[in-house]
């Protein structure tokens, strides 16, 4: 069973200074009224949330609905945004392992992994009992999820009165969140490399390649702060 006492203390963790709560649900504010825009009811955009919980790849899956791409398109094309996930799984889910704990939880757990619940995550494990972290995870992920369900049917329904620069506006509260986060944590050098290399690459390649600007200026800038790391241990 589920460790109530910790579980509320990962739910409580959205409160306060840090918490992503607030920045998600800007975001998904935004996307509620998009996907009101683009045609879906209420129902479907709720579902949207509840199932995919990940704006990125709801927004890809929306646009190739409406193009009418086939269900296997729409699966590839959200699996490789989201594909992204996959290091943060890598990074985490070793921190929160305990053989006491059923695989269950794990398989369940996975549905909540999103940056904003990640960054909390990785902030705060040190500060619970190992055999109790994935109990604090579930709490976090649940807040953070609800949040995004709760915000896409708020959204969707104040949709008429929100112009088109108060979405945009709403939509990038959470990236501006992540990138502050993200300064917060440059504690040692390979991070540091990481976020200021990748600040300045960005713009960079997206003169060359607006399509892939994103991935390779972070590949690059992540895999010269790996070498950094390798090479100074820090």
């Amino acid at each position: 069973m589920i460790n109530s006492t910790v579980f509320f203390k990962g739910l409580n963790s959205l409160k306060g200074s840090k918490s992503p709560a607030i920045p998600l649900a800007a975001c998904f504010i935004a996307l509620g009224a998009l996907l009101r825009d683009a045609g879906f009811n209420l129902q479907q955009s709720a579902a949207s949330s509840l199932f995919t919980y990940a704006l990125p790849g709801q927004l890809v899956m929306a646009e190739s609905l409406l193009l009418g791409a086939s269900i296997i398109n729409i699966f590839i094309a959200v699996w490789l945004v989201n594909f992204r996930l996959y290091p943060m799984t890598v990074s985490l889910f070793p921190l929160l392992v305990h053989k006491s704990q059923p695989k269950w939880k794990y398989y369940l757990s996975c549905h909540f992994l999103a940056v904003s619940s990640w960054l909390i995550a990785k902030d705060s494990y040190k500060k619970i009992e190992k055999k109790n972290r994935i109990d604090f995870w579930i709490g976090v992920g649940v807040g953070t999820w609800t949040t995004a369900i709760l915000m896409t049917v708020v959204g969707y329904l104040s949709a008429e009165y929100l112009n088109k620069d108060m979405v945009i506006g709403l939509a990038i509260v959470n990236p501006v969140y992540f990138f502050c986060m993200m300064i917060g944590a440059m504690k040692n050098l390979s991070i540091s490399v990481a976020v200021i290399l990748g600040t300045i690459l960005g713009p960079v390649i997206y003169t060359i390649s607006t399509e892939w600007s994103l991935l390779f200026s972070g590949l690059i800038a992540g895999s010269i702060a790996f070498l950094f790391r390798g090479k100074y241990g820090k």
